[in-house]
């Protein structure tokens, strides 16, 4: 017996959404924000509560309407475009439009909506969270711009403007880092979650607090789904007696290179990651392949203690 009586798929654009639902031909758009949400949600009142809703990861554009659902606790599954792009790709469809992919969605959830896991936002807080470490990240990205231009040989007309840039830039960093911290603290499960995944070599506060908003799965899934939805998973490339080259695929956007940061320090701390890590350079491995398998081993060890402890554990001591 399916567990919904209605799949409707939405595809997420930056400044819209198109919805589909399954088994109809019509689509609607609506605009990506309040006020389109608010517009969405009257339109399909009817048939929001016994529906399964699926969203791609758009890279943050979908934030918004999912949480909305889940604050109304509609059903709402958030996919992973790769398997969806090649559900789509066995359909033998090469063509790409918002309706299409609405419809794909829709359809995507009506043919494994019984073995698809609903989405859970972890905190109360959870996109004003994600907003502001996107904006972190945005900043950041800024900052490193801004130092290479000073750099330049013929910097000497422009470097007070740059140096004024650069120390915006670093105040309004330091300051959303506060931001995070104290929404993450003022949260009892995700401080704990917190404490928990500090305990991992290498994890500091900054790589703590985009783990637990960028990656809001992590304790719930097994060690394979977690290094695959990190991007962390190597793939096989076998065929008969060929054995070729195993390469990781991509993963959640900012995901890596959150995690290279950790590898980075784990490698220079005193702990057994440090020794996995000389390991495998004794073996002759490249130093790039040690960091990517340390990524992996982190992210894998951070995901067992989470799941171990339990986020319902508020009073563990660490």
């Amino acid at each position: 017996m399916t567990l919904y009586n209605n799949f409707i798929g939405i595809d997420i654009g930056k400044y819209n959404f198109v919805v589909a639902s399954y088994g109809s031909k019509d689509t609607k758009e609506y605009e990506n924000n309040h006020s389109g949400i608010d517009i969405f949600m009257k339109d399909y009142k009817d048939m929001l509560s016994d529906s399964l809703y699926i969203l791609e990861t758009t890279g943050g554009y979908e934030m918004q309407l999912l949480l909305t659902l889940c604050e109304q606790n509609f059903r709402v599954h958030r996919a992973n475009t790769r398997m969806v792009k090649n559900f789509i790709r066995s359909l033998g469809n090469a063509a790409k439009t918002d309706n299409l992919d609405a419809k794909a969605l829709a359809f995507y959830g009506f043919e494994r909506g019984e073995r698809l896991e609903l989405f859970k936002p972890q905190s109360e807080k959870a996109f004003e969270l994600y907003e502001l470490v996107q904006r972190r990240n945005d900043l950041k990205q800024m900052l490193i711009a801004e130092k290479n231009r000073i750099k330049s040989p013929r910097v000497n007309i422009t470097k007070v403007s740059l140096d004024a840039v650069i120390e915006v830039i670093s105040e309004q960093l330091e300051g959303i880092s506060d931001q995070i911290n104290d929404l993450i603290e003022s949260d009892e499960c995700l401080a704990v979650r917190k404490k928990i995944i500090k305990t991992v070599p290498g994890i500091g506060d900054i790589v703590a607090n985009e783990l637990l908003v960028l990656l809001p799965e992590l304790g719930k899934l097994d060690r394979r789904k977690i290094a695959s939805l990190a991007g962390l998973a190597p793939r096989a490339n076998d065929s008969g007696t060929f054995s070729g080259y195993r390469r990781t695929g991509h993963g959640r956007n900012l995901i890596k290179p959150t995690l290279f940061l950790a590898a980075m320090a784990a490698r220079n701390s005193n702990s057994e990651l440090k020794v996995f890590y000389e390991k495998m350079i004794n073996r002759g491995k490249k130093k790039m392949v040690a960091l990517t398998a340390l990524m992996s081993k982190i992210i894998v060890i951070a995901n067992a203690r989470l799941k171990y402890f339990g986020t319902e554990q508020l009073a563990i001591k660490i």
